[in-house]
């Protein structure tokens, strides 16, 4: 197995014409989805803004998050659609301003889609690759894109029927594409029992989580058990692990050790493979238009590659 006694640590920013991180600062940020531009709240960003405020002020919304709450409210100071779409490449989405403040896509994982496309076009046959905490389904739509069979798995019934939106806007809805509502641990112990495997698997789990039944998920606790039980899934000769977890507000040194905990992870998982693997791990960024790095996710990513 390649690997770094003490792992590389790598910052991912991907290419995206129809999104754009314009400016941050001030404990918000200032982006372009699409033709819309709204502003955030970006704890991240204590610094000053670089562009001027008639910038800031020519956005279409902006988000006002509650004390003490998870959601806030939208203020619109122009018309915005319910929502709207995006493109990058193949695939599109829907964007849709929640209660949450967030809006259905994360710009910044585009650079997983582009590694996992890489990696499955050239299989020799269709891989099964499982998704678990699947979201809106941009990450099942680039393998399913790419010639992948995919099994999509996430709590949430809402994120299901977007992900399957996304599926039909994408012009997609020929691929073979397993949609289900279930909580991902309950999950993959039956697929476990049903003696199913897969040749990749994509883990993208939240910080805290309650499945459909209420199934509690803390990632500190519940990550390391579900990670020993999908190693099981794993086919005798696999493809891929990826495995991210969202920032809250770290410090870059947190941000590394996070990381590095991650690609420890993969390493214990996949430490009996015979085959040549190679694990990668870093945090996933953008930068605002004065190079400004704004973080938002960590990962930790295995190729395995058969002898």
């Amino acid at each position: 197995m390649k690997h770094h006694a003490l792992p590389k640590f790598e910052t991912l920013s991907p290419s995206w014409s129809d999104y754009e991180l314009l400016d941050s600062g001030s404990g918000r940020k200032l982006e372009r989805f699409g033709e819309i531009t709204l502003v955030r709240p970006e704890p991240q960003a204590e610094w000053s803004p670089s562009l001027p405020q008639k910038s800031w002020d020519a956005a279409h919304a902006t988000f006002i998050q509650q004390p003490r709450s998870k959601n806030g409210q939208w203020k619109f100071a122009q018309p915005v659609p319910p929502r709207w779409p995006m493109r990058r490449n193949n695939l599109s989405s829907w964007v849709e301003p929640t209660p949450s403040g967030h809006l259905g896509v994360f710009p910044d994982q585009a650079s997983h889609w582009d590694w996992l496309a890489a990696i499955i076009q050239p299989a020799p046959a269709p891989p099964k690759v499982l998704s678990l905490f699947g979201y809106t389904g941009l990450a099942t739509l680039a393998c399913a894109a790419a010639g992948a069979h995919v099994t999509h798995v996430d709590a949430s019934r809402k994120a299901i029927k977007w992900a399957r939106e996304n599926q039909s806007l994408s012009q997609l809805d020929d691929r073979p594409i397993r949609w289900l509502v279930d909580d991902a641990q309950s999950f993959v112990a039956r697929e476990l029992r049903r003696g199913h495997t897969y040749d990749g698997l994509i883990l993208d789990p939240p910080r805290f989580g309650r499945g459909p039944k209420g199934e509690l998920w803390k990632v500190e606790d519940s990550l390391p058990a579900l990670l020993r039980q999908c190693r099981k899934l794993l086919s005798p000769s696999p493809l891929f692990v990826l495995l991210n977890t969202y920032s809250t507000v770290l410090t870059r040194s947190q941000t590394a050790t996070e990381a590095a905990q991650l690609h420890s992870y993969l390493q214990e998982i996949l430490s009996d493979y015979s085959t040549a693997t190679t694990i990668t791990s870093g945090e996933l960024s953008l930068a605002d238009s004065a190079h400004r790095q704004i973080s938002n996710s960590v990962f930790a990513r295995a190729h395995i590659q058969s002898l």
